[in-house]
């Protein structure tokens, strides 16, 4: 069974990812934990659902339970022996019933144990990982559950995360003899793998690895496939470990993440990269836009599970809190940005598309008509600038806007075909619907499947 990824849920349960993400974030944990564990009945291999699933119940139960103890010997927190005896016939109807458990105590050493056992049966390696990580988090000073999870860590070839395992243990119990043995072999064996050497290594093969590595340099500048993309990601964050302050790794892993559209990661690490430079203002731009897409990604999630549950109320509630305080975040963020710098045009163009996002459209018309003297971005400028003047009910001007916005596009791009269709709906607002035929003609003759241009079109000759 693979580990999955939130874009690899069926469409069934992606809507309740996106609720758990809303409920989290107006902090209702209790709807967001009944969501999360519905989406991993149905997805056990969600790791990033059990993550969210456990800080959630984290904040809910108040943090680690500490256990109490009669005449020395601690008492309570063991599993019961009807689980254990599910979890050797069934391990993945076992983890459900785990799952229920944990959300009483997340941290419970004994069931986040068998967790991991049950989850290592079911081949779902990071999540049996996540579970000792989980007991290495609340409780630091139970060296068993820790000692195990180095094990498992050594198993996978991940010295460095068994080392750092075995010096929590030495925090815990300095005198852990397998400890301090583990912990020097791990750094011993985590020099060689960075060093790229073993005993079976030899020349050839470095010169191979760095050889494979220049294709995916030159294959990131031909374009690149998703899974190449991951793999280059993959191998630059290998080289970022090795030297976490080289301002080249952190920039080239920026830009992975940036081209992965992973906008969460690609703000960190351009934020990080601005601290590694001398001030380089470009990076600290890019740390920018990269926070403002994170942000629209999150109301766009946010959007989209209100329209997979129009009549949920308390959802719309969150969504309009959410939406409020996220696009004053952008706003100020882009007046910022314009303070600092007011005289370039993009800068001016993110501002006015903020506060269009803000829905103050007045405002947003100035910092609009000050970036059309950038020819790089005057068409997408004067689409949202026709957005802007049809959500102020000027159509004629909105239709002027559009007009030499197309007058400037020649290739039928994803540019065009959205000014196309802004202009054709302006067009039957106002009752022209000749018009308004044409723009969507002009894009049902390219493309079929663009919105809904092929219904509009088609029935316009029923």
């Amino acid at each position: 069974m693979p580990e999955i990824s939130d874009k690899e849920l069926s469409p069934t349960v992606r809507p309740y990812w996106l609720k758990a993400l809303a409920a989290v974030e107006v902090q209702n944990y209790p709807y967001a934990v009944t969501l999360l564990q519905a989406i991993l009945k149905e997805h056990p291999g969600f790791l990033a659902g059990r993550e969210l699933l456990r800080k959630s119940e984290g904040i809910l139960s108040g943090g680690p339970k500490k256990k109490q103890k009669i005449f020395g010997l601690e008492t309570g927190g063991g599993v019961s022996m009807k689980l254990q005896s599910s979890a050797k016939k069934d391990p993945a109807a076992t983890v459900t019933l785990i799952e229920k458990e944990l959300e009483k105590d997340p941290y419970n050493d004994a069931l986040n144990d068998l967790l991991h056992d049950c989850l290592v049966k079911m081949d779902l390696f990071d999540s049996a990982a996540f579970a000792l990580e989980t007991v290495r988090k609340g409780h630091p000073d139970q060296t068993k559950a820790m000692h195990k999870l180095a094990l498992f860590y050594l198993e996978r070839n991940r010295a460095d995360l068994a080392g750092d395992v075995y010096n929590d243990i030495l925090k815990a119990d300095p005198t852990d003899g397998k400890a301090v043995k583990g912990a020097k072999d791990c750094a011993a064996q985590h020099s060689m793998q960075r060093q790229n050497w073993s005993e079976q290594s030899s020349v050839r093969d470095l010169m191979k690895d760095q050889s494979e590595f220049q294709e995916l340099e030159q294959a990131s500048r031909a374009g690149m496939t998703k899974d190449q993309l991951l793999e280059k990601r993959d191998r630059l964050i290998e080289r970022y470990n090795q030297d976490p302050n080289h301002l080249g790794h952190a920039k080239d892993l920026a830009a992975i993440f940036e081209q992965l559209e992973d906008w969460e990661n690609a703000t960190t690490f351009y934020d990080w990269a601005f601290s590694l430079s001398n001030g380089d203002a470009a990076l600290k731009t890019k740390a920018r836009q990269m926070s403002d897409r994170f942000i629209s990604y999150q109301i766009n999630a946010l959007k989209a599970a209100v329209e997979a549950d129009p009549d949920n109320a308390e959802l719309r509630a969150q969504l309009d809190e959410v939406l409020h305080s996220r696009t004053a975040e952008m706003v100020a963020n882009a007046k910022q940005r314009v303070d600092e710098n007011p005289t370039d045009p993009q800068l001016r163009f993110e501002l006015g598309s903020a506060l269009y996002q803000a829905g103050d459209f007045s405002a947003a018309i100035p910092h609009l008509q000050q970036a059309k003297g950038n020819p790089h971005i005057r068409t997408k400028v004067l689409l949202l600038l026709g957005r802007t003047f049809k959500a102020k009910s000027m159509f004629d001007l909105a239709l002027k806007q559009l007009g030499d916005a197309l007058a400037e596009l020649h290739a039928m791009d994803n540019t065009k075909k959205e000014v196309l269709y802004e202009k054709g709906v302006i067009h039957e607002d106002m009752g022209d619907h000749s018009s308004a035929l044409d723009c969507f003609k002009q894009i049902y003759e390219v493309d079929y499947g663009y919105r809904d241009v092929a219904h509009r079109v088609e029935s316009s000759y029923a």
